[in-house]
Formats: structure tokens, sequence, C-alpha cells
């Protein structure tokens, strides 16, 4: 078997053309890249170049090998930058907004998963109907239901957010025209959602209104009304179950927003990738 350094010291000559060459790029004297040389050519039983008296070109045998080995030098540099990236110890504090259903109900459960990998890294999580402001460092990293239209982000969509009517069962037996609702305050009345559950209700009644997305799920859990809610949230709570519905949801895409600067850090390039890989494992989020 062939010395693997005797083959890519052949590689470099192959590519300079010259021993000169060779030694200036690989910093070794010209003595040592002849010996790597004779050494391969001694191993494969091949003559590789010809030893003129100013240059060292190429026999035919030399070519066909070098075709073989051209991507050789590439294969090199990635080898050496993985084991560079590996080297680096993602550490630090990194924020991230999100909205309160996808923080608590897939991000927050797989933190420990991150935390093993990774243990000096730091995840501060801001759940939060508002956009965060990236370019004030509200957070480092946003994932967002509205596409974000700053043109210096850098943006990625990653996965939807489905909607459901639900409520318990014995509120499902109530007739539908007997219906109460559990919706946001009319702050939030822009939200698709909210539209939504107005659509629905028509003239019947919303009876408990809070900003907050789990208050309104306890309320529904304790019969107080129907509630909209991501799937995510609706479809793993035992106590409550979908109602029917005469109109399709609504159906949100989720963006991932960071700044390219911010992107470059091992650390921030760590938590987007685990972010993708949440939403990718929640059924109720992938697109």
């Amino acid at each position: 078997m062939f010395d693997w350094q005797d083959l890519y010291f052949f590689t470099v000559l192959a590519r300079t053309q010259s021993l000169s060459g060779a030694a200036r790029e690989l910093q070794v004297e010209h003595a040592t890249v002849g010996r790597r040389i004779d050494a391969l050519e001694k191993t494969l039983g091949l003559r590789l170049v010809d030893r003129l008296p100013r240059s060292r070109p190429l026999t035919d045998e030399g070519r066909a090998l070098a075709r073989l080995t051209g991507t050789m030098e590439n294969i090199a540099k990635d080898v050496n930058q993985l084991s560079r990236m590996a080297s680096i110890e993602v550490e630090g504090t990194v924020r991230v907004s999100a909205p309160p259903s996808m923080a608590i109900y897939c991000i927050a459960p797989r933190i420990a998963v991150l935390r093993e990998a990774h243990p000096k890294l730091n995840v501060v999580l801001l759940p939060s109907l508002s956009v965060a402001a990236l370019d004030k460092g509200e957070a480092d990293i946003a994932l967002r239901t509205v596409r974000p239209d700053e043109s210096a982000l850098v943006r990625r969509k990653i996965g939807v957010v489905k909607f459901a009517l639900y409520g318990t069962a014995e509120f499902s037996t109530r007739p539908p025209q007997q219906w109460s609702f559990i919706g946001y305050d009319q702050n939030r009345d822009h939200l698709p959602q909210q539209q939504w559950l107005h659509q629905l209700r028509r003239h019947r009644p919303i009876v408990f209104s809070s900003s907050d997305l789990t208050s309104q799920q306890m309320a529904a859990r304790f019969g107080v009304g129907a509630v909209v809610l991501p799937t995510t949230v609706g479809d793993n709570d035992t106590l409550l179950q979908r109602l029917p519905v005469d109109s399709e949801p609504p159906i949100r895409d989720i963006w991932m927003a960071v700044y390219p600067d911010l992107r470059r850090s091992p650390s921030v390039k760590t938590v987007m990738e685990f972010l993708v890989e949440c939403i990718q494992q929640e059924p109720h989020l992938r697109n």
C-alpha cells in the first residue's frame, strides 16, 4: 500500500509543475519532495515524472495519476476545515425569540439534547408574540410567523404553524349555537388565527380574552369555551379535542431570521441548526 503523504506530495508537484514550486507550497526542502516522489514510484512500480535538469514534467502514467487524484487536495482542505471547526468549542449565550407555543411545546423540551452536546452553550429563550428587534440586540435569532422584511437579515422558511378549534369532550356535546369562545384581546385582532376565530363564532360571544395562549388553553380545559390553538398544542392536550368547523383554518409560515455577521459565530450557527431540527422533528410544524 502506498503512503498517502507521498501521494499528496505528488498532487502538489503535478499542479505546480516544479520541485521548487512544490517545495515552497509544502514548506519543505526540494530533496524532500524528490524523496517522496521516488518512494511513490517505487511503491507503484511506475515512472511518474521525467527527471530533466530544470523541471519534472509528468510522464503519461503521471498525468493519468494526476487526473485520478485531482480532488485529493480539496478533500484534504475539507478534512482540515472540519478538524478546525470541531476544535472550536461552542460556548457563550445565544438569545432566541420565538412564538410562545413554539418556545414552550417544541424548543424547550429539546434543550436537554443541545445541552448534552454543548454543555457550555447557554440558550436564552424569549417567548413572545411581538417581533423582536434584532437590530437592537433584543435577540440573536428570531423565529417568526411573519416573513421578515428587513433586507439586511438572512431569512429561511423552516416550517408551518397549523391551527384548529378545540374544546372539552363535555363542551363538544353542546349545540353549536350555544358555544362560547375564548380568544386574544382586541390588540391581537390582526392575527390570522384571531380573524378565523371571529369568522367561526359569527354572532356568538367571546367570554374570555387573554394575551397569553396558555391562559386561553387552561380556560378551555375547564369548559369556559372553544379556543383556537396551534395543532402542536391542542392535539397534544388530552383534555381537549378538535371541534368541527365549516371553514379551513389558517396556516402560518415559520421564518428563521439572523444577521449575517452573527450567523458566522459557531455558537449561533449551532443554535440555528438546533432550531431547524426542533421544527423538523415536530410533525405538526413540518412543511
